[in-house]
């Protein structure tokens, strides 16, 4: 019912696209992450190769995967398909200052949007949003306390794996973020800037351009949904674009659903990102577009009603 509202009409899943956005993350000087920075250099390598798990899910559930760099740290190949989207090699230390101008905010919003409208003219009919990026849990979860208002303590996870201690270094980070820059929590552009990611805003950027076009638009995890929070202050009614695949163990996840309106289609213990779970939704979207199609009711099967009283 949902993807025929949003699509004004019978919905179809035919041509469902990935949108894979990398960028590193400067916060990571703060040693909130498990795996070094250069792990996202050598990730987006893998998407390229086709040999991540995204690439794996796409090609199981028939759908394209369009990998943008918006601000990797690490060398990258040159490759026709990776998409050049870069605005710095990296956002800066947002425990220190902003992540990154205003102006290179609304950059990232922009160019995820024409990616997004370029994949849509193309026949895009489902917009499926992931990310790579070391450190981008943890400007996740400052915009999700920010824009949800929620305690960093109860924002912040494992993101790569932590133990208790650094878990408690990485709330203390997020704490130091949200102080040093005091984002306006109604301003998606000053959250962002402040405390975001480059991919953060590109994936904002698609959500906002499916929203505008009629075209469904699947969450995948933090990261994604984080994006999600900030389309929705800029376009409030961008949410009822949106499609959340399914629940992370990331704590912040649930808090930043529950914000959106949004109940997550499946709950597997997934942590992985890349769109990964967004991938295991399209079956489920086309499954529930046939049905909406094809099945027949009771009347037109002529299967008899309940009985009457």
């Amino acid at each position: 019912m949902r993807l025929a509202v949003v699509r004004g009409g019978p919905p179809r899943v035919e041509r469902p696209v990935v949108f894979v956005f990398a960028a590193d993350h400067g916060v990571v000087a703060e040693g909130v992450s498990a795996y070094p920075q250069i792990v996202t250099a050598q990730m987006v390598e893998n998407f390229l190769a086709g040999g991540a798990a995204i690439n794996v899910l796409a090609r199981q559930a028939g759908a394209r995967v369009v990998v943008a760099d918006f601000g990797v740290a690490g060398p990258l190949p040159r490759s026709a398909g990776l998409i050049d989207c870069a605005l710095a090699r990296g956002t800066d230390n947002i425990a220190r200052g902003p992540a990154m101008s205003t102006e290179q905010a609304i950059l990232a919003i922009e160019r995820g949007a024409a990616l997004a409208e370029a994949a849509i003219a193309d026949g895009a009919d489902l917009l499926v949003t992931g990310e790579m990026g070391i450190g981008n849990t943890t400007a996740a979860s400052a915009t999700t306390a920010v824009v949800t208002g929620a305690d960093p303590a109860a924002t912040t996870g494992r993101g790569t794996g932590i133990d208790d201690g650094g878990w408690r270094h990485k709330v203390d980070v997020v704490r130091r973020a949200l102080a040093v820059n005091r984002p306006n929590a109604a301003d998606g552009v000053e959250v962002l800037a402040s405390v975001g990611g480059f991919e953060i805003g590109g994936l904002a950027g698609v959500i906002l351009a499916g929203a505008a076009h009629h075209v469904p638009v699947v969450l995948d995890g933090f990261i994604t949904t984080a994006a999600a929070l900030v389309a929705a202050t800029l376009a409030p009614n961008a949410r009822h674009a949106l499609f959340a695949s399914h629940r992370s163990v990331e704590p912040g996840h649930a808090i930043a659903l529950a914000h959106l309106g949004l109940e997550p289609y499946l709950d597997l213990g997934l942590r992985l990102g890349e769109g990964t779970g967004g991938a295991l939704f399209i079956p489920v979207a086309r499954a529930a577009a046939a049905i909406y199609s094809e099945m027949a009711t009771f009347k037109s099967a002529g299967v008899s009603g309940p009985l009457e009283p």
